[in-house]
């Protein structure tokens, strides 16, 4: 056999029997808010995609604690700018690969069949909800609850409702406190809203009532390199009309 032929055997028969290249698993630290919508991107990649998504979602503040610890995220989405500028001053992500993905509205909620409201200035929420409890995420560090404390307080209403708040550790637990009738009245953001029929939108707060509602999004440093490739996804086309179908806006990107 010629030596050229054997060469090219021996390399054939060295691929062959190569080992296949490992798969990753991408983790994901999210805002509990992207839940639904979030959980259908990551099945559309894992359906198609050799490095599986694992997405764990809880409170911005906490999984942003939890990176701080140590935690092995990949990719971190919050629903507020200032706990990923909180990793970013303490070189926690990858600064060069943050994008703000999405924006969200805040709106009152209630139980199936509530009727509508004004969110204005002089409304009387403390009397709308009686001797019931106003479901809101944990309002001094998860961001669904500084964005509606903020709205609250912007509209002259948080001081006659502060001590009828409950408090959830995120804005999904909130949600659940309404839809199964723990409290008659919520805030939280208008895509949670539209992932539970159980609840109904009574108004919806004005956008200049609080800060916007942005969600950066990041690899988180030292984690899997492979992760960028489900970062650009997220920032695709296929994902973006599974945001938009959710009610999320897209920001900084072709619609």
């Amino acid at each position: 056999m010629p030596l050229a032929t054997k060469l090219a055997f021996g390399l054939i028969t060295a691929l062959a029997f190569a080992a296949p290249l490992r798969a990753e698993q991408i983790t994901v630290f999210a805002a509990a808010s992207l839940k639904t919508a979030l959980d259908r991107v990551a099945d559309d990649w894992n359906a198609g995609a050799q490095d599986q998504v694992v997405v764990s979602y809880a409170g911005s503040s906490a999984l942003a604690k939890q990176i701080q610890k140590g935690a092995p995220a990949d990719i971190f989405i919050s629903a507020a700018v200032d706990w990923m500028d909180l990793l970013q001053d303490q070189d926690l992500i990858a600064a060069d690969s943050r994008v703000d993905l999405l924006g969200n509205s805040l709106v009152l909620i209630g139980g199936q069949g509530a009727d509508p409201v004004d969110l204005g200035p002089g409304f009387d929420l403390a009397g709308l909800l009686g001797q019931g409890k106003l479901a809101m995420a944990l309002v001094d560090s998860v961001p669904a609850g500084v964005y509606g404390k903020q709205a609250l307080e912007s509209l002259g209403l948080w001081d006659g409702v502060a001590a009828k708040v409950a408090q959830a550790d995120n804005v999904r637990a909130a949600l659940a406190l309404v839809a199964s009738q723990e409290a008659p009245l919520g805030v939280v953001y208008a895509t949670d809203a539209a992932a539970e029929p159980q609840v109904a939108v009574l108004g919806r707060f004005p956008d200049d009532t609080h800060d916007p509602i942005i969600y950066p999004a990041a690899l988180v440093a030292g984690g899997h390199p492979q992760a960028q490739a489900f970062l650009d996804h997220l920032m695709g086309r296929d994902a973006g009309l599974v945001f938009k179908k959710q009610g999320f806006t897209l920001i900084d990107r072709d619609e």
